[in-house]
């Protein structure tokens, strides 16, 4: 005999997963040792160091919920950071 029946069952919570839609309207900023401001971006497309396929327009994270850490992080270079910061400055 077949039956359907609604089972309680523990699992275990490890990732949020964020995919959000920004629209050209990515702000970030980038902070010094000190917590000053050395960059910073008001609105646009997300930036090229970010994780995931995002086309300019999506945020990609994925969030170990144990660490906080984002999974899916990958350390861009300073050749990309510097890129980056000048790219804003020629627009």
């Amino acid at each position: 005999m077949e039956l359907t029946i609604k089972k309680d069952v523990k699992v275990e919570a490890k990732t949020i997963s964020i995919y959000c839609k920004v629209r050209d309207e990515f702000c970030a900023s980038i902070l010094d040792q000190d917590g000053e401001t050395i960059f910073e971006q008001e609105d646009g497309y997300v930036w090229s160091i970010m994780p995931g396929e995002h086309y300019g327009d999506y945020l990609i994270l994925e969030i170990d919920i144990d660490t906080g850490l984002v999974k899916n992080w990958v350390k861009p270079s300073a050749r990309q950071v510097q890129e980056l910061i000048n790219k804003s400055d020629e627009e």
